[in-house]
């Protein structure tokens, strides 16, 4: 069970904060108990943010935080759909959303585009679904600055960090599957995740072969597939 407050954020959480630059004005959103703004205005590195939550219950519990630390006023909680807590006297600059799907941070950010012209940066952490995330950002002409991959409480977590490109940026389908730092970095953590995902859908073809008409085309889709992550994951002499 991980230990989580204001003041002793989770490691993916610390992550994403670290990511946040200093004197950022910040929306939070699904920002739940309102941690991570809590957590950047306490330790000083930012003295304005917006905690976002769509659910009733949650945004409590972020009204009720920031009460308790007393912070109304640099947190500000908002009961909204998406980006429509961010409003245009909020002069927000980063927007950061962990904690969800991939294909639904994409669709928070799509649906609300108007709401990212004044947007410098996105620190995004989805819990699956990271190369159709990637995919709206190169559509949406983002440039990815960074990205990290952590271990917590047996869960692998990416952090990508994107901001807006005056230049189309273009990505192969390896670098949207895998992540263009990520394949430069690689390291234990990211091999560990891709060795896991070989293990399973080892399991999973095993399983389709032994039905009483196997799904060649998906079997072999998945093996296609399957040697791509084996070649993401191979030492390198760097």
């Amino acid at each position: 069970m991980i230990f989580m407050d204001e003041k002793h954020l989770s490691a993916r959480l610390a992550c994403v904060a670290s990511l946040v630059p200093t004197g950022a004005r910040v929306a939070d959103i699904g920002s739940d108990h309102a941690y991570l703004p809590a957590a950047l205005v306490l330790d000083g590195k930012i003295d304005f943010a917006i905690a976002g939550e769509v659910v009733k219950g949650p945004y409590e519990n972020a009204v009720h935080e920031i009460k308790d630390h007393q912070l109304e006023g640099r947190v500000i909680p908002r009961l909204a759909d998406g980006l429509a807590a961010i409003e245009p006297t909020d002069k927000v600059d980063t927007i950061t959303i962990a904690g969800m799907g991939g294909s639904l941070i994409a669709s928070i950010l799509e649906k609300s585009k108007d709401k990212l012209t004044r947007i410098k940066r996105l620190i995004l952490q989805p819990n699956v679904g990271e190369s159709q995330l990637r995919e709206w950002l190169m559509n949406n002409h983002y440039q990815i600055m960074t990205e990290k991959i952590i271990e917590e409480d047996n869960h692998i977590y990416e952090i990508i960090v994107a901001e807006p490109s005056v230049v189309p940026f273009r990505y192969s389908k390896y670098e949207l599957d895998f992540g263009p730092f990520l394949l430069e970095s690689k390291g234990p953590i990211f091999k560990k995740k891709w060795q896991e995902y070989l293990q399973r859908e080892a399991h999973v073809i095993d399983q389709m072969q032994k039905a009483q008409q196997p799904p060649v085309k998906k079997i072999n889709e998945i093996n296609q597939f399957l040697s791509q992550v084996k070649e993401a994951i191979a030492d390198d002499n760097r």
